[in-house]
């Protein structure tokens, strides 16, 4: 039976529920072992006049301290611009940002040495805020554009148009497994590292240019992360430094494992934005020219923000056709830390912008919201309205099929009836709905990471062993290549094991980003089976005409269910693992390393044109929620979901992801609010207790999940869409539900809500609301 399409456990699940799945923390300690810990710079901007270490070189335990000048290789490092130290030399950029490296016997003394280390610095202006950082000038790289058409001229000429400025916060991964890496020495001053990492070959990179290694010397290995979201694509690298940085002095395995307060502090986050827009529009609310302009709080130094800023400049139409459009991005460089990845990776700041938009436009218009969205989606196959503002044909989708599905399935307009009738009628809650879509491009926005690898090791006994450069942070990536490696030779995915990711066995690999996992890695490794399987067909073909003297004839050898066979010789089947022997005996090689590349993405920055995506996956959404008026909280009543994620490799996974996705977009523009010091910088909310993710309760009670068969859908692995970020933006129709209950006190204002929409942001906006209609 083919297992594509079934939803089989999870390959770590048992682990997950049982305790058996090892993390990094987890290992047994290696004979000799460090624990490591790093002193951090006490105020966010200014220099270091001088590091006193002489209490700590004392404190019994303490092995080694270091700082910048013991790194025998380069002290910065950078994904994109090699901009950020990895130990502080003399300008400070951040609060907390790494001074001196501790080594000691435990990790208590390791603790103990760092707070006894004292760094005097002569204090600088810190920047914190957008707005500062704009009048400072201080940016991170150029500003970038992508524009069609004459967006000036449409606005004159336009019957309608609105302009406003609109704010969203950024968020914390809050993965379980803090950064953690072990660093493990070796022959000929080799190393070891094992890194919760999405990108092993950056840990493995970064580790030999910071000690002066040839990456041949460095392995970089990882079994599983609990949990990333974008948080350990780069930034999992100055931990890794830092323990292979003692692992190299001493002679001694290191390993460091941050607290999740000292992950919080010291590491970035989802980019907060502030985008200034401007649209033009008929009466239908058809959107006829739009500008936005996009500015990123990028933190202290590059890390991926450039790239995020290219997603979500490629992400501001969303899923609406805009025939004039210009699109500006600016990084603005602040003394936080360095802002990077997190699942969506500036796609949802671009789409939450446009679909407050949309809804603004609506309240001008006194039409519902879901008509103007309607009105401007993109049309597959019309070629007036299906390209994107970078020049991409956006085809083989069903957004509107999805929105017209979605709106008889939601009961929505009923719904709509209703809940304005609960708010006329209540003195103590209003409710309301929102619908919001979502087009998510498909592929790494720089062409040369849209590649990956996998090693197909078949033994004689039937079994495989894969190995490939996509990690496994509990995402499902593992049990999906598990599936799809037993289905190209039809044997059991029990009899499959996919083995830890390691830059020794899969080189020069991206990261597990960009919701390409299985696609890129998935495809690899089908590609290599079907290699191995050419190769054992050839034989077959020699063996049965041997065998049942038989003409020889490719075409007909049969894997299926465990057996090898020739169709015309039902009878004469072979068990695989027998098979596999036989072939070995005949020395067929049974082993293959392939390559795959998505074809034909590109994309120039010069223009602002290319296709830098291979498909989109689309859907959406609409939410229900009630929010009392006293208090201002808010409760999601209902949700509905339809997307197009293709043909699904794994139903359970991909539902997974899809509801998992929701409820995280969901915490984003609800719940989940970075507060920071405004003098010193320091992050306040630094866990569970004080930054709020969505809760278990907080799930809505009636969640209704579905999909939709697409039939234009043909290319990609087994006809399968990524499906790991896109459900995260459709939890901004949250957001978009309590703003138009909000709207509700006084249909005739447009509400100012920003992202996260917590309850005393609620109750903010909904005075303001009620104090504006009582002075009218």
């Amino acid at each position: 039976m083919p297992s594509i399409g079934r939803a089989i456990p999870h390959d770590s699940a048992k682990g997950h529920v049982t305790g058996g799945a090892a993390y990094i923390d987890d290992l047994p300690p290696i004979e000799g072992e460090l624990s490591v810990d790093f002193a951090g710079a006490p105020i966010a901007c200014g220099k270091v006049v001088s590091i006193d270490t002489s209490e700590a070189d004392r404190l019994p335990g303490v092995v080694g301290v270091y700082t910048y000048r013991d790194l025998p290789g380069e002290n910065h490092w950078g994904p994109i611009f090699q901009d950020e130290p990895f130990l502080v030399e003399k300008e400070i950029s951040y609060l907390g940002q790494p001074v001196v490296v501790v080594a000691a016997t435990s990790r208590e003394v390791a603790a103990q040495a760092r707070d006894l280390i004292k760094i005097r610095c002569e204090p600088g202006e810190p920047v914190f805020t957008i707005e500062d950082a704009i009048d400072a000038k201080a940016f991170i790289g150029p500003e970038r554009k992508i524009q069609r058409g004459d967006v000036d001229s449409a606005m004159a000429s336009a019957t309608h148009s609105i302009e406003g400025v609109f704010e969203c916060n950024g968020q914390e991964q809050l993965y379980f497994e803090s950064q953690a890496a072990l660093a493990i020495p070796g022959e000929d001053d080799s190393l070891k590292v094992l890194s919760s990492t999405q990108s092993t070959t950056e840990v493995q990179a970064e580790v030999a240019g910071a000690l002066r290694l040839g990456m041949h010397q460095v392995v970089c290995e990882c079994a599983r992360m609990g949990g990333g979201f974008g948080g350990k694509e780069t930034q999992t690298v100055i931990p890794a430094v830092m323990a292979a940085l003692v692992a190299q002095k001493t002679g001694r395995s290191a390993r460091v494992v941050y607290d999740k307060d000292r992950d919080m502090q010291v590491t970035g986050k989802r980019h907060g934005y502030k985008t200034w827009c401007r649209a033009a529009f008929d009466d239908r609310g058809r959107i006829e020219a739009v500008e936005f302009r996009f500015f990123s709080n990028g933190g202290a130094f590059a890390d991926l923000s450039t790239a995020v800023m290219e997603r979500t400049m490629m992400h501001a139409d969303n899923a609406y056709f805009l025939p004039n459009v210009r699109i500006t991005g600016q990084i603005c460089r602040t003394n936080l830390p360095p802002n990077t990845a997190f699942r969506g990776f500036g796609g949802p700041q671009g789409v939450i912008v446009i679909e407050n938009l949309l809804q603004d436009i609506a309240r001008e218009l006194g039409c519902d919201a879901w008509d103007v969205r309607r009105e401007n989606l993109y049309r597959d196959g019309d070629a007036a309205r299906n390209t994107a503002p970078y020049g991409q044909e956006v085809s083989n989708h069903m957004l509107v099929e999805i929105v017209d599905q979605l709106e008889e399935s939601s009961d929505y307009r009923a719904r709509v009836m209703a809940a304005a009738e609960f708010s006329a009628n209540s003195r103590t809650h209003i409710r309301a709905l929102a619908m919001s879509t979502i087009k998510f491009g498909i592929s790494f926005t720089t062409k040369f990471l849209n590649q990956g690898n996998a090693l197909v090791n078949v033994y004689t006994d039937g079994t495989v062993q894969v190995s490939t450069g996509g990690t496994e942070m509990g995402q499902g990536l593992n049990t999906k290549i598990r599936q799809l490696v037993a289905d190209e030779f039809d044997i059991d995915p029990s009899d499959v094991k996919l083995m830890p990711t390691s830059t020794e066995k899969n080189n020069n690999t991206s990261p597990t980003a960009a919701s390409a996992g299985t696609d890129l890695n998935g495809s690899a490794a089908v590609k290599a089976c079907q290699a191995i399987r050419e190769r054992m067909t050839d034989f077959a073909a020699d063996h049965f005409s041997t065998l049942c003297g038989l003409p020889r004839s490719n075409d007909e050898i049969r894997f299926e269910s465990g057996h090898v066979f020739d169709s015309r010789a039902n009878s004469r089947r072979v068990e695989f693992g027998e098979f596999c022997n036989l072939a070995r005996r005949e020395r067929v090689d049974l082993g293959e390393r392939a390559f795959y590349a998505t074809p034909g993405v590109h994309f120039d920055r010069e223009t602002g044109t290319g296709e830098p995506f291979f498909y989109y996956t689309t859907g959406a959404a609409v939410s229900e929620v009630t929010i009392d008026r006293f208090t201002g909280e808010m409760t999601v009543d209902r949700v509905d979901m339809l997307m197009d994620v293709g043909e699904m490799i794994n139903p359970g996974v991909d539902y997974g992801q899809i509801i998992g996705g929701f409820i995280q977009g969901m915490g984003w523009v609800t719940t989940e609010e970075l507060c920071y010091d405004p003098g010193t910088g320091q992050l306040l909310s630094t866990s569970p207790t004080t930054y709020k993710i969505p809760n278990i309760t907080d799930l809505p009670p009636v969640f209704h999940v579905d999909t939709i068969v697409n039939e234009k859908h043909t290319i990609n692995v087994r006809r399968s869409k990524a499906v790991g970020e896109p459900p995260l933006m459709l939890g901004l129709s949250v957001w978009l539900a309590a703003k138009q209950a909000i709207n509700s006190i006084d249909p005739h204002e447009l509400v100012a809500l920003s992202v996260p929409a917590t309850c005393e942001e609620i109750l903010m906006s909904m005075t303001r609301l009620a104090k504006a209609a009582a002075t009218a």
